[in-house]
């Protein structure tokens, strides 16, 4: 048996198993808390694939990740939250049972694509990018499936969860590539951040359905 190979499995299994979860979730605050065990969990992958096949530039990936995913950004989140007021449950656009079928469907999808063009890649690598890729439609999924502001912000994070996972994935790796992800990472959230206080200082709301209304009768 294959120890290492069991490991990272499981790891990138877990990633996956928390994108179902992050849409299961209906209050902020869970959600918030199911993305840093997200966050935990890739790290732990990144550090692990640095270790099994001594790549040590996947330990910075690690550190990067647990410092910014699983530490920075979630308590910024929790603060946003708190300074804006939202104590709620975050209503879906679509039923948790049909978000749940779907994102089923995405994971079969995914490796009904990944498996088949990646015969030559060793059984670890068209695995990764078979649960990264499934990371990657779920995170994509809640974007679409959530009226929150703030877990579609939850969401697209998710998204380079799957990315970074894949890039961990796949032997050869360079830095360069997993430092522009952080800086994407960062970035982002940046951006997220100033666009979630506008829109609660100009419509006193997050809710997606509530702000297409007012627009409406703007109009």
């Amino acid at each position: 048996m294959d120890f290492g190979y069991d490991a990272a499995h499981l790891l990138g299994t877990l990633v996956l198993l928390t994108s179902f979860a992050l849409l299961y979730q209906r209050r902020l605050f869970a959600l918030l808390n199911v993305f840093t065990v997200q966050a935990l969990a890739l790290s732990a992958a990144a550090a692990w694939q640095g270790y099994a096949h001594d790549e040590p530039h996947l330990y910075i990936t690690a550190l990067l990740t647990l410092t910014l995913k699983a530490i920075a950004i979630p308590v910024a989140l929790h603060r946003i939250v708190r300074r804006l007021n939202i104590h709620r449950t975050v209503e879906p656009a679509l039923g948790i049972g049909l978000t749940m079928l779907a994102g089923v469907s995405l994971v079969t999808l995914s490796i009904l694509l990944v498996l088949p063009v990646t015969e030559n890649a060793t059984a670890l690598t068209r695995e990764d990018l078979a649960l990264s890729l499934s990371v990657v439609l779920l995170g994509l999924l809640m974007m679409i499936a959530r009226r929150n502001a703030v877990s579609q912000v939850v969401g697209f994070m998710s998204i380079e969860n799957g990315l970074i996972l894949a890039a961990v994935g796949v032997a050869g790796m360079p830095l360069v590539v997993e430092m522009s992800i952080a800086f994407s990472v960062m970035v982002a959230f940046i951006i997220f951040g100033i666009f979630l206080f506008q829109i609660r200082e100009r419509f006193d709301t997050l809710d997606l359905r509530r702000i297409e209304r007012f627009r409406g009768e703007s109009d």
